[in-house]
């Protein structure tokens, strides 16, 4: 099998040859463009500088113009110092270098250039940001992809040095990048595509170079389960996002590094996907790659956040890291409208959009993104055998406003260009690439649990705990129970009150709960990953059977099963293993034996398979609940989030995977879920790319 770049639009100027007889060291009309483009923009900037700014004046308008081939030549002179310093102080240090450095050679254009005059380091600074904004707003007024600016440079550089050696891909093997899109359906991508929001995918589906198929994220549906099974093939260490560890007697959660770091330390072999030179961008765990950036799990060792040469392209180059930085501000007063539009059209379901949800978006959607671009391009220039990189912008902006909101959707449409930026990268890279684009889960719309419920489920929990004050019952919480009880009763003995405990509060907004208990460890957890809920007892040792639970708090279980917004309790019996509770009946997991009525119909065919995984996992919750699930497959999120995933219903399970027309799924790793034959759980997708990879020469 040969492998290949993802087919060029016909006329797209992004050859890497030059006309037959130009010596290959001088630059092309397409490097010409490109600097002339750069120098206009700067120019335009610069001007804007002069007019806003009251401590930057001109004598003449040629004074400009060169001001702004002295800030592309200083870049040019300062970038080998730069590199050398970031070696030795890291990614911060090429934050901080680079800030330096950009100040300094602007300074130095508006002091050096006869005609201009610059008052002080502030108006330096304003300077910056003005140019920057102007820069942005010029390149999408005459259509061109103002992320390309990010990495225009290495392109360039690029470009001279393919051409010096007769093509991009002379005398090197094949690659592959993977690019995950997070939190991106099936469902959603095909809606984004007959939208026209996504037209460099749609291009690849439609002229065969790529095709689409589903994969079915198994619970829990969350980005650390999903990155464990794709990158190291084995998510069976992560039963949620966060989750009470009672060997640590501890809560662990996975994008704290210290924990991912634990997480990832328990399941490699050092055998990863991306072992043994691949590189990991902005990813939870590291595939043992050789090279990590913005890897959470490597955040706290040695180098950080990665090598610092790495960042400097991005944080050196004029009016980048300005323009990321006036970008993102934007993002947010964006956020902030589309928010406010959502209240007073009165859209439904939604959530608060408000606090550092605001700022998370802006970072998420231009600078982490711009940053990642840039990172991996430099991979993709260096030849790295494989590279993974996961984009996280439509996720965080879906988990907000709703999976198949304008916003959502507009998501997708920005990393649709980064697509195609990365596809103009790869045409000039010194191997050829293959690209496989795919997704770690879905999300599904609906009301959070507080707001069907009226209160938090950790509230919920505590009150169905608390009976040693004798406290009154809250409606719901009586007479209705009584066949759910009498059903209990039959299957799994008495309930009794011996040991009933008070439960005290203790909670955070990451949709967890903590009770009070002996010292600094509570006496229940409650935690949230979407529609998904666990419930741990952290004073009581190892799994805490539904027998036990029952004597201690005789309406804890019933009581959840009897809300209208749960679906099902999954606990473990002595008696029978795994059980699914509902408000009816109850289900054996092993065996599929039902008493009453069927408590896992609506929440699709994977339920029980999934849920008997799930709550098998070591450190899952003694109790697991998931929310009711309607037709249309809306849920209820434990958490704040109107877009939501971890449990079941909905499209949160349908992932996607794009890849080369030419290569299978191969059989043997399929499995028919709902009428179709796809890949079950991240780890069969960890299989299937291997396989992949060792057809390309990159693993053996």
């Amino acid at each position: 099998m040969t492998a290949r770049v993802p087919a060029r639009d016909p006329g797209r100027l992004d050859d890497v040859t030059a006309t037959p007889g130009w010596p290959t060291w001088l630059p092309t009309l397409r490097d010409a463009g490109d600097a002339l483009l750069q120098l206009v923009t700067t120019t335009l900037g610069l001007g804007a500088s002069v007019v806003a700014l009251d401590g930057v004046t001109a004598d003449r308008v040629d004074a400009v113009v060169v001001a702004a081939a002295v800030v592309g030549l200083g870049d040019v002179l300062l970038r080998p110092a730069l590199r050398v310093m970031a070696l030795v102080s890291g990614a911060m240090g090429a934050l901080v270098a680079g800030l330096a450095a950009q100040v300094v050679t602007v300074w130095f254009a508006l002091w050096a250039v006869p005609g201009l005059h610059v008052a002080g380091a502030g108006d330096v600074v304003g300077v910056l940001v003005i140019t920057a904004l102007v820069m942005a707003v010029g390149r999408w007024l005459i259509g061109a992809n103002d992320s390309a600016y990010v990495v225009g440079d290495v392109l360039r550089r690029a470009r001279r040095k393919a051409r010096r050696h007769g093509g991009a891909a002379a005398g090197s093997g094949p690659g592959l990048l993977v690019v995950q899109l997070d939190g991106v359906s099936t469902q959603v991508l095909q809606q984004a595509a007959e939208a026209g929001l996504t037209p460099t995918m749609d291009r690849w589906i439609r002229t065969g170079s790529h095709r689409l198929t589903g994969w079915w994220a198994r619970v829990p549906a969350t980005t650390p389960a999903s990155q464990a099974g794709l990158l190291h093939g084995d998510s069976s260490g992560v039963p949620s996002f966060r989750w009470w560890d009672k060997e640590l007697g501890r809560l662990v959660v996975t994008n704290h590094p210290a924990d991912a770091a634990l997480v990832e330390s328990r399941m490699t072999t050092g055998d990863g996907l991306l072992a043994p030179d691949g590189a990991a961008i902005s990813t939870m765990f590291s595939g043992d790659a050789a090279t990590c950036l913005l890897v959470m799990s490597r955040a706290l060792g040695h180098g950080g956040f990665g090598p610092g040469p790495a960042y400097v392209r991005f944080f050196a180059s004029p009016f980048v890291l300005a323009r990321a930085l006036v970008m993102t501000v934007g993002e947010m007063v964006k956020e902030l409208y589309q928010g406010r539009r959502q209240r007073v059209r009165r859209v439904r379901p939604r959530v608060h959009r408000r606090g550092a949800y605001v700022l998370a978006r802006g970072v998420s959607n231009v600078l982490l993104r711009d940053l990642n671009v840039s990172l991996v391009a430099e991979q993709l220039l260096r030849g790295t055998p494989i590279v993974f990189v996961d984009l996280v912008d439509y996720d965080e902006i879906a988990h907000h406003a709703g999976p198949t909101r304008p916003e959502s959707l507009r998501a997708l449409e920005g990393l649709d260009r980064e697509l195609w930026l990365l596809h103009t990268v790869m045409s000039v890279a010194p191997r050829p690439y293959e690209v496989v684009v795919l997704s770690d889960h879905g999300q599904s719309l609906g009301d959070t649990f507080a707001q069907v419920e009226g209160r938090p489920l950790r509230d919920v929990v505590r009150s169905l705990m608390d009976v040693a004050d004798g406290g009154g019952l809250r409606a719901g919480e009586g007479e209705d129970w009584g066949p759910l009880n009498a059903l209990l009763t039959s299957a799994f003995g008495r309930a009794t009150r011996a040991g009933a405990t008070t439960v005290g509060a203790g909670d955070d907004r990451a949709g967890r709960s903590v009770g009070s208990g002996a010292g600094d460890v509570p006496e229940v957890a409650v935690i949230a990953s979407g529609n998904l809920g666990m419930v741990w007892f952290p004073l009581l040792p190892g799994r805490v059977s539904l027998e036990e639970i029952r004597s201690r708090w005789p309406r804890l279980v019933p009581g959840l099963a009897s809300l209208a917004s749960i679906a099902v309790v999954v606990a473990v019996s002595d008696r029978h293993g795994p059980v699914a509770v509902g408000s009816d009946g109850w289900c054996v997991l092993s065996d599929g034996t039902v008493e009453g009525r069927d408590p896992l119909i609506g929440l699709g065919a994977r339920a029980r398979p999934d849920l008997l995984r799930v709550v098998g996992l070591a450190d899952a919750g003694d109790l697991v609940l998931v929310s009711e699930v309607d037709a249309a497959g809306r849920v209820h999120a434990f958490e704040g989030l109107v877009g939501s995933h971890g449990g079941l219903g909905g499209p949160q399970n349908d992932a996607f995977l794009l890849h080369p027309a030419g290569w299978d799924v191969e059989e043997d790793l399929l499995e028919d879920v709902d009428g179709r034959r796809i890949l079950v759980g991240a780890e069969q997708v960890h299989v299937q790319l291997l396989r992949w990879a060792r057809r390309l020469g990159i693993r053996t």
